[in-house]
């Protein structure tokens, strides 16, 4: 009977054996598969950060569009208040010319009354 006992024993010792094989086995894949899963929240953590790092760069070039559109404006409310101050300073001439002036180039200009009054 001892060596019956001990041989199922020894079987149950075998299964054992077997069996922390298959929990050691099981653990390794487990272990591998949690790597897998760092570096792809690493990966996926660099992705969002290059997102974040985009959407930065888009969120000054707006700011840097907008500053520039109001120097655009700003620079076409002056040249209007210019090109009436110019409107006004031509306004003063009159050009006396007959068409066959116009064609040869030969006419005069003579200042309006507007312009003797200004200097009187």
């Amino acid at each position: 009977e001892s060596v019956g006992r001990v041989e199922q024993g020894s079987v149950l010792v075998k299964d054992a054996g077997n069996t922390m094989d298959d929990i050691v086995t099981s653990v390794k894949r487990v272990t591998d598969i949690m790597g897998e899963i760092a570096s792809a929240s690493d990966e996926q953590s660099r992705g969002i950060e290059q997102v974040a790092q985009a959407v930065t760069e888009m969120d000054s070039a707006t700011q840097q569009n907008a500053a520039l559109v109001e120097e655009a404006s700003s620079a076409v409310q002056a040249l209007e208040a210019l090109a009436m101050m110019l409107t006004d300073a031509v306004s003063v001439f009159r050009l006396d010319v007959t068409d066959d002036e116009i064609s040869t180039n030969t006419y005069k200009v003579t200042p309006a009354l507007a312009l003797k009054e200004r200097l009187d």
